[in-house]
């Protein structure tokens, strides 16, 4: 007990002091106390808690100690599962399954954090170990993905190419596949080791990064006892060796399902919009939106340029016009960004009532909107309202 609970009647003593501090600070400010007070109580306070540092640095060996026991003495095993033991109609019976399962939250809260952490670790590793020249786009590893969310690390390890037997590393994210090889010669064991501060390896991009929505992983002839797999990517196909049948079967496994999650979520936004697209209404006309081209946008990429595009939207219904590469002042449809997610350029809006009584019989109308929201930006635009017969 004295291992795996180590100073606790020192713990319960600090919790102590504090709750009766925020009581009495409570009755002076009342219920509306404010956050600087909080604030000024916490930095009085926590400097005398001292000793949840011992108790944090013992954890590993309680937790080692807890394993131990449980692995090697049956009776011990038992005894942990107080619950299952404690008679249904027992007064402990239900504050032990609340018990049970506020500890099963908090601890998988503190194993989500951790993960998280680890994961921005990486990508931050990544981001100072890895150039990236020649790639289309400005490759910000620890951010937000086009369209699936935060980036996350889903795995990582050594391959090396069938026919060359180039040694490649590689970086599985859950919205593309990283090839890379080493500028110059380190010594690795694994990914744990790979993402160590100490390991100053620095890698470059072998080939522009493959997007999972658009790849096809095939295994070679099923009697074939090689690990070896192919990857095809529009028009090229790689085909890559692992140390192992077992490396192979993970990193199949791990592309398939993320490039199967990539396409489902696409999926699932093209059907949004769709559905958004189709909704009737009981309308008096038909408003034809042209955009002709936008000037002075605010720059939203390193290089002091954008890759804007245009979203129109009238009540349910959303457009979006197609995205154009390194430019403020947009006329040329070109292709988005496919590895960072939307910047915000400005907006602007007409309302419909002030174009039916602006526009009605006069034919198409050229219009020049100021952006709001941001510094500088204006878009041009053709409006069109066309009537229906007998409104």
């Amino acid at each position: 007990m004295s291992m795996l609970f180590v100073n606790w009647k020192e713990l319960l003593a600090c919790n102590t002091k504090l709750l009766k501090a925020l009581r009495v600070r409570k009755k002076t400010g009342g219920d509306n106390m404010p956050v600087q007070m909080i604030g000024d109580i916490l930095a009085a306070e926590l400097s005398h808690m001292q000793p949840y540092i011992r108790f944090c640095s013992c954890q590993i060996n309680g937790a080692t100690l807890l394993q131990n026991r449980t692995d090697n003495e049956p009776d011990f095993k038992t005894f942990l599962k107080i619950l299952e033991c404690t008679a249904e109609g027992h007064a402990d019976r239900d504050p032990l399954r609340e018990a049970l399962e506020r500890a099963e939250e908090l601890c998988q809260q503190v194993n989500e954090g951790v993960r998280e952490q680890e994961n921005s670790d990486r990508l931050e590793w990544i981001q100072t170990h890895v150039q990236c020249d020649g790639a289309a786009e400005n490759l910000v590893f620890n951010s937000l993905t086009n369209c699936l969310g935060p980036r996350k690390l889903l795995h990582s390890g050594k391959m090396f190419k069938a026919k060359s037997n180039k040694e490649l590393w590689s970086f599985l994210f859950n919205d593309f596949l990283l090839l890379t090889y080493a500028a110059k010669q380190f010594t690795s064991s694994g990914p744990d080791k790979l993402f160590s501060n100490k390991n100053n390896a620095q890698l470059k991009m072998y080939k522009p990064p493959v997007l999972l929505n658009e790849v096809l992983v095939k295994l070679p002839d099923p009697s074939s006892d090689e690990p070896i797999f192919h990857i095809s990517h529009i028009d090229r196909v790689y085909i890559l060796r692992t140390d192992n049948i077992n490396e192979r079967t993970a990193w199949v496994q791990k592309i398939k399902a993320a490039s199967e999650e990539f396409i489902e979520t696409e999926k699932r936004k093209r059907e949004k919009a769709y559905q958004a697209r189709s909704v009737k209404t009981s309308g008096i006309g038909r408003l034809l939106v042209t955009i002709l081209e936008a000037t002075e946008l605010k720059a939203g990429k390193p290089n002091g340029k954008s890759n804007p595009y245009c979203e129109v939207t009238m009540g349910a219904q959303i457009f979006t016009s197609r995205t154009l590469t390194d430019t403020l002042n947009p006329k040329v449809e070109l292709q988005l960004d496919q590895f960072s997610p939307d910047v915000f350029l400005g907006r602007t809006e007409v309302p419909v009532a002030t174009i039916k009584k602006e526009l009605e019989n006069k034919g198409p109308v050229t219009r020049r909107l100021l952006l709001h929201e941001v510094p500088t930006g204006e878009v041009w635009v053709r409006l069109d309202l066309q009537l229906f017969s007998g409104k």
